[in-house]
């Protein structure tokens, strides 16, 4: 990257690879309140693993073979590095439906269960998305 480049990039605001709703967002004010700090996975797995699970943070072990896309609100949120091959080119929005999952993520005793919505970036989003990192870093 030239240095003309490196400066842009650095005023450019970047494109969020991950959101969250505001019902989202309230949902993880009162998790943070019983658990402490969260964090947030999307496995590659089937069934609830496909959905956003949310977990205190440091419960789940992170490693090579996940990605960090982001924060929502304040919590880090990671997806395995074969999702995230699928799912690279969609901007991810985190809300939640009504209805028990049956994973261990820790809205799921509220009734209630995290999904995802997702959309294709534009292609200046696209231009200017946030970076990725692996999970162990």
């Amino acid at each position: 990257m030239t240095k003309k480049q490196w400066a842009f990039s650095k005023n450019q605001i970047m494109t969020p690879r991950v959101e969250a709703t505001d019902a989202a967002k309230e949902i993880i004010d009162q998790l943070r309140e019983e658990h402490g700090e969260l964090m947030f996975h999307q496995s590659g797995g089937c069934c609830d693993g496909s959905s956003p699970m949310c977990f205190p943070k440091g419960d789940l072990m992170i490693n090579e073979t996940d990605v960090y896309l982001g924060t929502i609100h304040g919590c880090e949120f990671y997806m395995s590095k074969d999702q995230f091959e699928y799912w690279k080119h969609t901007q991810l929005t985190v809300d939640i439906t009504s209805g028990r999952g049956s994973s261990f993520s820790l809205e799921i005793p509220l009734g209630i269960r995290f999904v995802i919505k997702s959309r294709m970036y534009t292609e200046e989003e696209a231009k200017t998305l946030s970076p990725t990192r692996s999970g162990e870093q």
